[in-house]
């Protein structure tokens, strides 16, 4: 194209020189020549596709979880923010996808056990740590420079003098007395038993055995050990140790705690005597005692008289309340700092002994209020009881969670005897036998009866069939105990010799699978009653073993009946909605 160009320029040069000057370029007519091209005709949609392709990879986001990136992405591009919603409940917007911990997203690094201690308390003592994903070291890098990046664990050899040259400093310990008079010798070498100096130091092994004679007079220190040891067995023995602390208070609600002829409130109507013997089945409610804030988880009427009530409630109170007067609340005993788990008055019912889930067994004055003492394993007591016999009113028994049976000597405080055989916590304690003998229940499905004072088991009671009998009641002629088992039925046992079941008499109906309801006699021996999970009392006839009755007594758990030891018609229960009810 040059070379047709610069021929056309020298043309034009000669046809100049050779025509006359008139004729002029401007007066030639124009003309248009289509451009032509070589090249062949190529589509170039594709090309134009890529491009806008290309400006649009500079645009978009970089997805996180790719691994390759074919471009050079911009600063902005890589350190832009994850685009679409944030996770409606991430605070931070990670998407559930990508969170492995609750935290968000944790790289993965196998790490031994020792190694991430080691880092661990490196960077706690020295505030750097290595970077187990890489070479690098993370946190403090002055300290890392300053220390020489070693660890807690590989403290350098001059770290390791400095170190114990300070610790004899401390102990004041000088050089020269150390090593003995030797000033060259490096004072680390005597802790360092490889060497030499740490040889004449220590002539004797410290693994020879002992060679001196047997040591005939204790040392000082070891007369104070021994005194020590001393004080604290007395203190494991001493009562009320072990249990939580609560101040024992108390309150009279009565008028007035003696009357005009000067007797108690305690002391029972002269008039009292039984009615009748024939005990009749009680009908209908003739009264309610309400106070405890909570369930009520026993009763007990006065010993012999029952002109007054005792009952165990779960709001820590004990409270004993009139039977015959005004009916209302008499006293409260306020002792324990948890629910009380049972109560037993003594024979003449002057004392009464208390059992809380604080771990104390409290004996109380019944007029006054007073505790005489506490006791306490460190254990809960499940049931307490004084022995029967009148001449052994001071010995205690408790059935302990711990499956001991624990015998205290309420004058001098100190435990006597431990019954140690059952599998686990124990539920009852009742004396048969004129009570040279107790029969125990647990939770062990067993019964073991004992010789009262040896701890030896002389009969052991317990059947693939037999379930759990966490209330047992003596019969009024003493042949018979009534065990309440946990699958709904009252179980006989013969208190003879044998303490046989008796096959015959069986008394069902009732639930009371999973409580402690308590199983109970009249006093003339001719019905069984007993409570049950359904707030029902159950009447059964002693012969025939046929529900004589059922009484609809309390909302919930009907837990303990009592027989009025006088009235021979008059019956009253205790329930888990904090009422003691009274029939007749």
């Amino acid at each position: 194209m040059d070379l047709l160009q610069t021929y056309a320029d020298n043309s034009d040069g000669e046809d100049q020189n050779h025509q006359p000057s008139t004729s002029s370029l401007d007066s030639s007519p124009p003309r248009l020549i289509p451009s032509k091209s070589a090249a062949p005709k190529v589509d170039d949609t594709m090309l134009a596709l890529t491009v806008a392709k290309a400006h649009q990879a500079h645009s978009k986001p970089i997805d996180p979880t790719q691994h390759v990136v074919a471009f050079n992405p911009t600063y902005d591009q890589l350190w832009a923010p994850i685009y679409g919603p944030a996770h409606p409940y991430a605070k931070d917007g990670i998407a559930q996808g990508m969170r492995n911990h609750k935290l968000g997203f944790v790289e993965d690094a196998s790490i031994g056990s020792f190694v991430f201690d080691e880092q661990y308390n490196t960077f706690h003592k020295y505030g750097y740590a290595a970077d187990p994903s890489g070479n690098n070291y993370t946190g403090d890098l002055d300290a890392l420079q300053k220390n020489d990046s070693f660890s807690v664990y590989n403290i350098p050899q001059h770290e390791q003098k400095k170190r114990k040259i300070d610790k004899q400093k401390e102990l004041g310990m000088e050089e020269d007395e150390v090593v003995g008079g030797e000033s060259e010798v490096d004072p680390t070498e005597i802790d360092n038993p490889a060497s030499d100096v740490w040889l004449m130091k220590n002539k004797k092994s410290p693994w020879a055995g002992k060679k001196e004679g047997v040591q005939t007079e204790l040392t000082e220190e070891q007369k104070k050990y021994a005194e020590e040891y001393a004080k604290k067995k007395e203190e494991k023995g001493h009562p009320g140790e072990k249990g939580e602390h609560v101040m024992d208070k108390t309150t009279f609600h009565g008028k007035e705690e003696r009357d005009y002829q000067g007797r108690s409130w305690i002391a029972p109507p002269k008039d009292a005597k039984v009615t009748n013997d024939h005990c009749y089945i009680p009908k209908r409610l003739v009264h309610t005692w309400s106070g405890h804030t909570k369930g009520v988880s026993a009763i007990r009427f006065f010993p012999k008289y029952g002109h007054l009530i005792l009952s165990a409630g779960m709001d820590t109170k004990v409270k004993i309340w009139d039977v015959f007067n005004s009916g209302k609340c008499m006293r409260t005993y306020m002792g324990h700092s948890k629910a009380v788990r049972d109560i037993s008055f003594c024979n003449d019912g002057t004392k009464f002994l208390t059992a809380g889930y604080d771990k104390n067994i409290k004996y109380w004055d019944t007029e006054t209020g007073q505790v005489i003492s506490t006791f306490s394993t460190g254990k809960v007591p499940y049931v307490v009881k004084l022995n029967p016999d009148e001449d052994k009113q001071n010995i205690l028994l408790a059935g302990m969670s711990d499956k001991k049976i624990v015998q205290w000597d309420i004058n001098t405080g100190q435990i006597t005897q431990e019954y140690d055989q059952h599998l686990g916590a124990v539920n009852t304690i009742t004396f048969v036998d004129n009570n040279r003998r107790f029969v125990t229940s647990s939770d062990d499905k067993s019964l073991r009866v004992w010789e009262f004072g040896i701890p030896v088991v002389i009969k052991y009671i317990s059947e693939p069939h037999m379930h759990s009998m966490p209330a047992i009641s003596l019969h009024p002629n003493t042949n018979w105990l009534a065990a309440q088992s946990l699958d709904n039925q009252i179980l006989i046992y013969s208190t003879r010799e044998r303490f046989q079941l008796n096959k015959k008499k069986r008394f069902a109906g009732h639930i009371v699978a999973g409580y402690a309801c308590q199983v109970n006699f009249s006093p003339d021996g001719r019905f069984v009653m007993s409570g049950d999970g359904e707030g029902k009392c159950w009447f059964w006839d002693w012969k025939s073993c046929k529900v004589f009755r059922t009484l609809k007594c309390h909302e919930g758990v009907c837990i303990g009946c009592e027989w009025h030891p006088l009235e021979q018609s008059k019956v009253a229960t205790c329930g888990w909605d904090g009422l003691i009810k009274y029939w007749d």
